[in-house]
């Protein structure tokens, strides 16, 4: 694509839908399946046991797979901890406290950004970052209201 196309082009027709699933890798399965539940995720198969476990995401999936690798490989350990997963959420304050009540430490709190979500967020056990969002709407941007100021803007609980 050079500089003059528009990938929005409505002309053309996107080949490629909606995201279906994000696979993640986990070294330790029984964690990372007690933290999801903890946030509220509903398995659909596997669990603390298995090598490969799956959520329901809206009209998507989150799968888990054990990063112990077969007898010849073993385990990647350059596997894990790769970019960043969002999900949006009802409620993003709700959500920071349910985690937080499970006894895990988000990295950052609940904050509306610039580009016009509120967001935190925290790793999971095998280090994945997950961002937990919702769009503002009109009501949050209220007179007085910037983006970036809401409760714990830029405030890092990491240290």
């Amino acid at each position: 694509m050079d500089a003059e196309e528009d990938a929005t082009d409505t002309g053309r027709q996107d080949p490629v839908e909606r995201l279906s699933a994000v696979t993640l890798v986990t070294p330790d399965m029984a964690a990372a399946a007690a933290f999801y539940e903890a946030l509220g995720f509903v398995r659909l198969y596997g669990g603390a046991q298995a090598t490969f476990t799956s959520y329901r995401v809206g009209g998507g999936f989150l799968n888990l797979q054990s990063s112990v690798g077969d007898a010849a490989s073993g385990p990647d350990p350059e596997a894990a901890g790769w970019g960043r997963a969002i999900f949006w959420v009802d409620d993003v304050d709700a959500m920071y406290r349910r985690a937080v009540d499970a006894g895990y430490e988000p990295s950052t709190m609940p904050a509306d950004a610039a580009w016009g979500e509120r967001y935190f967020h925290i790793l999971d056990p095998s280090g994945h970052e997950l961002s937990f969002a919702r769009p503002l709407t009109a009501g949050d941007r209220a007179p007085g209201r910037r983006p970036g100021s809401g409760a714990g803007a830029g405030t890092d609980l990491s240290s």
